[in-house]
């Protein structure tokens, strides 16, 4: 599993970074992705990385401030003429199906394939879950209504024990195939095999976290919770607390906080304030640092791998 910044400023783009978009690149076999947020030219940043759009499944957006939006109509657009057929479902808070609506409506765009929008309330909420994830969505602080969303992969079974299952006499064929697909075997003695007894503990699934804008607030930390990595905002610099929670924003150390309180293992800071070039980064990382060790600044275009934990 792999997170892209395709941008990661604030409020506009300018000549260090590009507004907001977010892609989660699923994990192999998949080929699939998600995006949450997509502010203006994220489809021009998707040429830059190996995500093919026809292989979007689903958009997230935290909310409907220009610099988080602005991109979709065109990104909708591209991804008919980029051979995506397959339904692509959209979840955000409500005003985003007007939005849209109205754009194509205007512009007489129409689309090769099924579009399914979803319009979330500002309450905690599971919306959506597969045999693969969960995603739960829930309201932050901001001056617009604004969501912070979870997602959590479902534990996998660790690989088979070749050797133990020779052992036992098991050749390999389909007798492995049916373990490794969760179903006991019969041996032809009457042997009972159990999926169990014979694979190497379990890969717990993975939490990520990414945060819309926000002030410092609870919500932040429940869907933060154990999370594997937090995508969290950090529009200012230590000290400007003042300034940021006036403008509904966190500063460095807040970010740090609050993975410190939700027990997260990584943070990702990003939607940086265009005060700050490319190169003060690594000040902003210091501060968040002193709070909580492992913190990374987000660059446009940058990836973070985001790996199971094997238990056994």
């Amino acid at each position: 599993m792999k997170m892209w910044f395709l941008g990661t400023g604030a409020g506009r783009p300018n000549k260090h970074r590009n507004v907001t978009a977010i892609a989660l690149q699923l994990p192999e076999p998949e080929t699939g992705w998600w995006l949450f947020d997509c502010g203006e030219a994220t489809q021009h940043q998707l040429m830059h990385v190996p995500l093919k759009l026809s292989k979007l499944e689903k958009i997230f957006i935290t909310h409907l401030h220009g610099d988080h939006l602005y991109g979709l109509p065109g990104l909708l657009s591209s991804r008919s003429f980029d051979g995506g057929v397959t339904p692509l479902t959209m979840f955000g808070p409500a005003g985003l199906k007007s939005y849209i609506e109205t754009v194509f409506s205007l512009t007489a765009t129409v689309l090769d394939y099924e579009l399914i929008i979803h319009e979330l309330d500002e309450q905690q909420a599971s919306i959506y879950k597969d045999e693969r994830f969960r995603v739960e969505a829930g309201p932050l602080v901001h001056r617009v209504p604004c969501l912070g969303y979870r997602v959590e992969e479902r534990d996998k079974r660790g690989p088979l024990m070749a050797d133990k299952l020779r052992s036992l006499g098991v050749k390999s064929g389909p007798l492995f195939g049916q373990l490794k697909s969760g179903h006991s075997i019969t041996l032809e003695d009457g042997t009972l095999i159990t999926p169990e007894a014979v694979t190497d503990g379990v890969l717990r699934g993975r939490i990520v976290t990414v945060l819309g804008d926000t002030s410092p607030c609870e919500m932040a930390e429940t869907l933060s919770r154990n999370a594997d990595l937090i995508v969290h905002e950090a529009t200012f610099a230590a000290g400007l607390e003042e300034k940021a929670h006036e403008f509904g924003h966190c500063t460095t150390v807040e970010a740090a906080q609050t993975a410190v309180r939700a027990g997260a293992k990584k943070v990702a800071m990003t939607h940086f304030s265009g005060r700050y070039s490319n190169e003060e980064l690594s000040k902003l990382v210091e501060e968040a640092a002193a709070v909580f060790p492992q913190v990374i600044a987000a660059t446009d275009l940058s990836m973070v791998e985001i790996p199971r934990v094997h238990e056994r």
